[in-house]
């Protein structure tokens, strides 16, 4: 089945609209375009009996056929008078004329679809048939035909539905023989149906029951190939060896002069980490943690083991503002006498040239064992003598390419991936299922909370005002604030800014909506009247990088009351004063993004407060997404919640997967168990055949599952 081309199955034309559609060149894609939901066709009805607005079946006789062009747009409507002796129902079928070939006068058949009326005439819209080939058709064969399911299908505006049905048909027909990539043994462990079986039954179901099985069937199908695919590329990774680096003296000198006590999690993380780096393979590890729960101290451990032999540790950071705030919180958690020996550098693309080239030679020296910095990191020119560590934070920030970059200018280095974004076990299982995940779950101490108000302006437009009194009341007692909005400039998003918020053009009028800009909001709060003596300033994505710092470093020294900014403030801004957070058109943010943005305030002695301003109508996707942030301040919670209303695609589509088509009937966040059986089936499996070969089906079969972006994926995590 691999190997036969569409092409070759069904015509150059059809196989050119299924590629233009769907990216489609094999029949195993195409068959695996799975209908999205099924109808039936009616119970058989006579015409004199058939209902106005319900499906009806009818096995009647082809009267007339007439054309005729519309009236309103390009395009004509074909015609065809139908009749079983109990009266007339007209079939309409728009921009279809070449069904007048097969719907001739005199022809039999049985037609199926939603009964409406045009003009006093009971009709039927662009109905469902099959003409009987004799002119002898048997009751049982109709009443069979009246009760199979009718397939749906995720179709395009040049490739309807009925075509890709009719497509498929066509493939089934020539299928063949079907290896199943699915064993035997945990085929009847897990009471599947035959692949080929599934696929026949998923597409041509004799009966709903049928196409419910198969799904079961195709569900476990990908579970399993995708779960084997990523174990396979783990136990490949295990053979892979390195330079064992094991913690000593030094590592134990800066854990005993931290000023606090690690926390279980960070100690249990730490041990992890420790036994990675001493196994002489490649560390593979994502570390995840909400913000300040202590992610930060335990990178400042590994580093301290990798330097322990020599070795250096390259820190890639999405932003230059992330990259400075890192490069001076781990100078504080190393400590003078620690960062002194480790001696840091920061390395940007907006650095002086001077220390730039001092940066370069330090690195490439091996005079510096921590290098931290942006994209510059990967320019050709930057070179290590001997990286052992590579860490990646807020991995979803980065390409496989720019991550691999990196990885290239050592032998073999470790990997420590950092994230601030809760993944929940199924994902983690799913996406990064060739890395161990650790989980830091204590919540940082001494944080004060942060309350959390929904600000519904379609319920309560009166509430705006007050949204700005708060701010300044904030303000006035002292302390600092962010108003957040989703673009720079009208008509502009931030650069490399994706806003999470999935359906916008399903969400009513908040989708309407202009986009809150930083250029319309600062100077129309700048001009309320209780901001006439507060010192209001800009911050996004087009601020040159020096004016970013300079803007920062007075914020953090309280010279700045209130930054109007994107979400270039999301992760990595920590100033202690700030107590409030505004953001605005909050729903054209996505859950983990909201609550990382909250996260900035609150981090000392204040409580904070966080203001979800938004237009958005109760009950829409956009206010339930803004009203599950308010609801918690658990980010794992809210991860699952995040997993529930968000698209499937956009957690687990090409953009961060590397599939090429994504997943198509795997939902992470209802198939947890079946994912864990699937994952516990391939463990099995691979370690009684590590290379698949007497498993040859299966070996093909993640061959076809993958294609080349996904294998790389795969080999670069």
């Amino acid at each position: 089945m691999k190997d036969q081309k569409l092409r070759d199955v069904l015509g150059d034309r059809t196989q050119k609209a299924l590629h233009k559609a769907f990216g489609y060149v094999s029949v195993f894609d195409l068959l695996g375009h799975y209908p999205r939901r099924y109808a039936t066709r009616g119970e058989l009805t006579s015409i004199a009996q058939v209902p106005l607005g319900e499906q009806a079946t009818l096995v009647a006789e082809v009267v007339s056929v007439s054309q005729r062009s519309m009236r309103q747009r390009r395009g004509n409507v074909l015609e065809v008078t139908i009749t079983d002796g109990t009266g007339l129902v007209t079939l309409t079928f728009f921009n279809q004329a070449w069904r007048a070939k097969d719907l001739i006068a005199g022809a039999r058949g049985i037609f199926a679809g939603k009964v409406g009326e045009y003009r006093g005439v009971r009709q039927l819209a662009h109905p469902d048939y099959e003409l009987f080939d004799t002119a002898e058709h048997s009751e049982q064969a109709s009443e069979e035909w009246a009760k199979r399911p009718i397939p749906f299908y995720r179709a395009t505006s040049s490739m309807a539905s009925w075509q890709i049905a009719k497509a498929i048909g066509v493939a089934l027909d020539v299928l063949g023989d079907c290896e199943d990539p699915v064993p035997a043994q945990i085929r009847d462990s897990e009471n599947l149906m035959d692949f080929a079986q599934a696929l026949e039954a998923i597409h041509r179901p004799a009966e709903l029951s049928d196409a419910a099985r198969a799904r079961e069937t195709l569900l476990f199908h990908e579970a399993f190939v995708l779960q084997c695919a990523l174990v396979k590329r783990r136990r490949a990774g295990l053979l892979v060896a390195t330079a064992v680096r094991t913690p000593g003296e030094l590592t134990n000198s800066f854990v005993k002069a931290l000023p606090f006590e690690l926390t279980p999690d960070q100690e249990s993380v730490i041990n992890d980490i420790h036994d990675d780096l001493a196994s002489g393979h490649p560390m593979n590890r994502l570390v995840q943690g909400e913000v300040g729960s202590g992610k930060t101290v335990v990178a400042a451990t590994a580093m301290v083991t990798i330097a322990q032999s020599g070795g250096q540790t390259a820190l890639l950071a999405p932003t230059e503002v992330l990259a400075a705030q890192h490069f001076r919180s781990l100078i504080a958690t190393l400590g003078p006498d620690m960062a002194a020996r480790m001696n840091p550098v920061l390395l940007t693309g907006s650095l002086p040239a001077a220390v730039k080239k001092k940066a370069l030679l330090a690195a490439a020296s091996g005079s510096s064992h921590l290098v931290v910095g942006t994209h510059a990191l990967l320019s050709d020119s930057v070179a290590f003598a001997d990286l052992g560590l590579v860490v990646i934070d807020e991995q979803h920030r980065f390409g496989v390419d720019q991550r691999e970059a990196l990885r290239q200018k050592g032998t073999h280095p470790h990997v420590l991936v950092l994230t601030a974004t809760p993944i929940p076990r199924t994902v983690a299982m799913t996406v990064f299922g060739d890395l161990d995940v650790s989980t830091i779950a204590t919540m940082p101490s001494g944080r004060s909370p942060i309350d959390t108000h929904v600000v519904a302006l379609d319920d309560h437009p009166e509430w705006f005002a007050r949204v700005w009194q708060r701010l300044s009341e904030e303000v006035a007692q002292g302390r600092q604030g962010f108003v957040v909005v989703p673009a720079i400039a009208p008509a502009e998003l931030e650069e490399s800014e994706v806003l999470e918020a999935d359906e916008p053009e399903s969400e009513g009028d908040s989708a309407a909506r202009a986009l809150t800009t930083v250029m319309e909001t600062l100077p129309m709060v700048r001009a309320l009247p209780e901001f006439s003596a507060i010192s209001l300033e800009a911050m996004h994505g087009r601020v040159p990088s020096d004016e970013k710092d300079r803007l920062m470093n007075a914020f953090h020294a309280g010279e700045i009351d209130v930054l109007v900014a994107t979400t270039v403030i999301e992760v990595g801004i920590d100033v202690p004063n700030a107590s409030i957070m505004v953001v605005l058109d909050a729903d054209r943010f996505g859950v983990s993004q909201l609550h990382q943005l909250r996260g900035r305030v609150g981090r000392g002695e204040h409580p904070g407060t966080a203001l979800l301003v938004t237009h958005a109508v109760a009950g829409s996707p956009a206010r339930e997404r803004v009203d599950a942030v308010a609801s918690t301040l658990d980010g794992f919670e809210l991860a699952a919640i995040d997993l529930e209303l968000r698209r499937e695609g956009d957690v687990l589509g090409a953009r961060q997967s590397g599939m090429r088509s994504g997943l198509k009937l795997l939902r992470v966040s209802h198939d947890g168990e079946l994912i864990e059986r699937a994952r516990r089936w391939a463990g099995e499996l691979l370690e009684q055949d590590p290379d698949l070969s007497d498993h040859q089906s299966l070996a093909e079969a993640i061959a076809r599952r993958l294609d080349d972006s996904a294998e790389e994926f795969l080999e670069k995590n």
